[in-house]
């Protein structure tokens, strides 16, 4: 019985990096450059490329939150070390709020540096309270790295986590149902400005109790798949429809309930991939995704409209050949990036990523 319980652990957390990879490249379509404005974002709601822009989010970035939150409860519930409340805080100062102050420095640093020194069209210091909110994320998020707040709400996850796995699942449960309400009704900032991130992360301990995991990935495709594709289209037409059906607290049922279709889309389909050609370099790629996750919206903003001069804006012909490239570009950047870092400051580098990436051997 060793071995079978040895493949399955390691078919497990293959599953888990790849789903990773899958997850923190897909936040880039959420953040994708376009070109455009707010107010003319609105006005091309509709058009075919903003639909196709919308189909990628929802496709690849919608599952992002749930399925992360899922795993990080899901490793801490199955921690000895997460018991111990002092050095598992301390640990995770280390390797997720240090790491997003650092990262929020350098966002204002680079960013709002290029806005004062070329001109371009990003959020500049205002006044000592900007900078302050722009680096520790207090009270709302920040107006650069727009991502972070994930990794804020994580991390007090995190220092309750030590009381989370001591408690029953029934409890854990109505913690999660309470927090999916708050995300429904708007509740939470400025103590937790995400609700749904404490749902999916106490979901995540129960996961780990009832051997969902596994369970869930030997499901047939129509009972993984089917919520995902009846939920997508119906969070289409609520978002981006000329009409809105619903008023906001049912969008936002609807929007938590896509998420968790999705968030079982991209579990089930990572299982998968665990047993095909893509896996060697999925895994491969999978150590510098938080520094990915971390680095992406700098990169977007500063590199964004040069290279949008060469394809254009949304509603351009060639818009849609670098919406989908992305990711890619993004990756091909982070990985240079990363391994230079490695080279010449190995330190930072670990700090950066989270631990993730260590000294270049």
């Amino acid at each position: 019985m060793a071995e079978p319980r040895n493949e399955l652990h390691a078919r497990r957390s293959d599953a888990i990096r790849i789903a990773r990879v899958i997850c923190i490249a897909g936040i880039v379509y959420v953040h994708a450059w376009t070109g455009l404005s707010g107010y003319d974002l609105e006005l091309a709601r509709g058009t075919p490329q903003e639909t196709f822009r919308w189909i990628l989010m929802e496709g690849f970035g919608r599952s992002a939150v749930p399925l992360l939150g899922l795993i990080s409860g899901w490793l801490v519930a199955g921690s000895s070390r997460t018991r111990q409340w002092g050095p598992h805080v301390s640990r995770k100062a280390r390797t997720i709020l240090l790491p997003m102050v650092l990262w929020n420095a350098l966002a204002v640093l680079l960013v709002s540096g290029a806005a004062v020194l070329f001109g371009l069209a990003a959020p500049v210091p205002q006044s000592w309270g900007w900078l302050f909110e722009e680096l520790m994320i207090v009270t709302h998020p920040p107006d650069i790295n727009v991502q972070m707040p994930f990794l804020r709400d994580l991390f007090l996850c995190m220092v309750i986590a030590p009381l989370l796995v001591r408690v029953p699942s029934r409890v854990l449960l109505l913690l999660a149902m309470a927090a999916g309400t708050c995300h429904v009704f708007g509740l939470g900032p400025p103590v937790i400005l995400r609700a749904s991130i404490l749902m999916f992360f106490t979901l995540g301990i129960v996961a780990r109790r009832a051997n969902l995991a596994e369970r869930a990935a030997a499901w047939p495709a129509v009972i993984a798949l089917a919520p995902f594709v009846v939920l997508m289209p119906l969070h289409l037409y609520v978002s981006i429809g000329d009409a809105r059906p619903f008023d906001d607290a049912s969008t936002a049922a609807v929007d938590l309930a896509a998420r968790v279709a999705a968030s079982l889309a991209v579990w089930w389909l990572a299982w998968r991939l665990v047993a095909t050609r893509a896996a060697p370099l999925l895994r491969r790629i999978e150590p510098y995704m938080f520094f990915y996750f971390c680095a992406h919206l700098i990169l977007i903003w500063l590199f964004g409209p040069l290279i949008g001069k060469l394809t254009g804006k949304l509603g351009s012909p060639l818009y849609p050949v670098y919406l989908l490239a992305q990711p890619f570009l993004i990756l091909g950047a982070v990985v240079a990036m990363a391994k230079a870092l490695r080279k010449v400051a190995p330190g930072l580098a670990g700090v950066l990523s989270g631990g993730r990436l260590k000294a270049a051997s």
